[in-house]
């Protein structure tokens, strides 16, 4: 049984709200959509600083809302978390007082690990006004952890931040999901910080749940094809490391238990869990494999879907869906010519060169 489970339904506005699905237990669960969408009213309606008109919610055993059984339980016993877009500190409490602010029962082991997570030691004394953007929004998630909460929720809390002040924040974030053992959503409007820390991906479309599932699936599904461009399409792979090859500096990964693919050195042991960004427009075809090339990865694949494209600018080009392995796919983007010229058909064999990879954090050159 999943941990968090929300069905509720809730007339905000023009906006009906009908949701009903559950999400992990630990990890970041990330709420995507447009504006509006309703992804911070979701986040709200589990808070309690909104009320559904009929439902459930229940994190674990426990139910916070329940218009079957009359409970709505009041914010403050929710043991809920919550990250704000602006850090909201109390301005005449210094950081230790601020993050004091909340703790029903001070625990010092707990208390030191979230300070040591959030490397916020060095600003105890300090009040408010002599924080950066980047370390005020670390106290405020520090001071959401201390209440410890059983479920953490975040709404947008780089937004406010300049790109310098997100790149300060951003590895503290990394780290929660695997330090912290509670259920994380993460409301976000930005595509690479859903690559960077999600784990899960909910997709909020009126008021709506219209996709929902690891972060792989959903980010190659229909569904999210309209945040992406032609530049943008990719498919995301949650792959492992299988060797290192120090002589030349490679490291050899699985896509699938027969699918590898080489890249420039990933620091980690065999069996560490990557995760691969590959770039359609990095993949094109050929019909037999290449005997002399610096590519690396030419990995044979069946084609399985062909779709026609045309961008707002009204340039054509096509999409193809091959299958690299069982529940293995990889997007290739090729122009109308070369789909011509290669005669494609669905069941194709081919051969998908691969140009360039991401990797979790750090862009990889694909080994050549």
């Amino acid at each position: 049984m999943s941990e968090l489970a929300l069905q509720f339904q809730k007339q905000l506005g023009d906006t009906f709200f009908d949701i009903d699905i559950e999400l992990p237990n630990r990890g970041i669960t990330a709420v995507f959509g447009r504006s509006g969408a309703g992804k911070t009213s979701l986040i709200n309606v589990i808070s309690g600083l909104i009320r559904p008109e009929q439902g459930e919610i229940r994190i674990a055993e426990r139910v916070l809302f329940s218009s079957k059984n009359k409970v709505n339980l009041p914010i403050e016993k929710r043991r809920v978390g919550y990250v704000f877009q602006e850090a909201r500190l109390f301005p005449h409490y210094t950081v230790k007082g601020n993050l004091h602010y909340g703790i029903k029962q001070f625990d010092a082991d707990y208390f030191d690990s979230v300070v040591e997570l959030l490397a916020i030691a060095p600003l105890l004394e300090r009040y408010p006004n002599a924080l950066s953007g980047g370390e005020k929004q670390r106290v405020a998630i520090g001071r959401a952890l201390l209440s410890q909460p059983d479920i953490l929720l975040m709404d947008e809390p780089l937004a406010s931040l300049d790109l310098p002040r997100k790149r300060e924040v951003m590895p503290f974030l990394e780290q929660l999901a695997d330090r912290i053992q509670i259920p994380i959503l993460y409301v976000t409007h930005s595509l690479d910080e859903i690559l960077r820390l999600a784990n899960y991906l909910v997709l909020i479309q009126e008021g709506r749940v219209v996709n929902a599932g690891k972060v792989e699936a959903v980010w190659s599904s229909e569904t999210m094809r309209p945040w992406h461009d032609l530049s943008e399409h990719s498919t995301l792979f949650a792959g492992e490391i299988f060797k290192q090859h120090d002589e030349y500096s490679i490291t050899e990964l699985r896509l699938a238990p027969q699918v590898p693919l080489w890249v420039q050195q990933v620091k980690g042991e065999a069996g560490a869990a990557v995760r691969l960004q590959i770039r359609a427009t990095d993949v094109s075809l050929v019909l037999d494999k290449p005997t002399t090339t610096s590519i690396r990865n030419i990995l044979p694949a069946n084609v399985k879907q062909i779709e026609h494209r045309q961008q707002e600018t009204g340039s054509r080009y096509v999409d193809v869906k091959l299958e690299l392995a069982s529940d293995c796919e990889l997007w290739a983007t090729i122009t109308e010519w070369a789909l011509d010229d290669l005669q494609l058909k669905i069941g194709q064999a081919v051969f998908a060169q691969i140009k360039g990879v991401s990797i979790s954090q750090q862009d990889v050159a694909v080994s050549r």
